[in-house]
């Protein structure tokens, strides 16, 4: 299974989602997260050979984190996919031996002010804890 991650900037343009498609199976991936995509709601789009799953956006098309292209050959072994939040999702995928667990997480740049990095920072330690007890039976 091939696995990749891009920041695409933004599909919030036409045929910007067909475009992505043909490149992800240029390269073989399997499953890509996706940051940046600039959607405002959830959705499950085929794009090509790919199953596109967004989840958390905004209103005014920011962010868009919590996005994976998943290829139709292993559509079958998600188990689960939740968006947590406009940057952060996981997907559950069924594996040989044991479960297979993809985070993706979208950090905020240098750009932004120490305020919304600290919010960043606050809920990825609250999802990180809520992921290790729950998923990971870690607590």
């Amino acid at each position: 299974m091939r696995f990749g991650s891009w920041n695409v900037k933004s599909l919030y343009r036409s045929c910007s989602l067909t475009t992505v498609a043909r490149e992800l199976a240029r390269y073989k991936l399997d499953l890509v997260s996706v940051q940046a995509v600039r959607w405002g709601r959830r959705c499950s789009v085929r794009a090509g050979d790919y199953i596109f799953l967004c989840g958390k956006g905004s209103e005014n098309h920011q962010l868009g984190a919590g996005v994976l292209f998943v290829h139709h050959k292993i559509v079958s072994s998600v188990k689960r996919v939740e968006f947590v939040s406009n940057r952060m999702s996981y997907i559950v995928l069924r594996g040989r031996l044991s479960n297979i667990i993809v985070l993706n997480v979208h950090e905020s740049n240098e750009e932004k002010n120490d305020d919304s990095k600290d919010s960043f920072y606050e809920e990825l330690e609250q999802f990180s804890k809520i992921f290790l007890c729950a998923l990971l039976k870690f607590c």
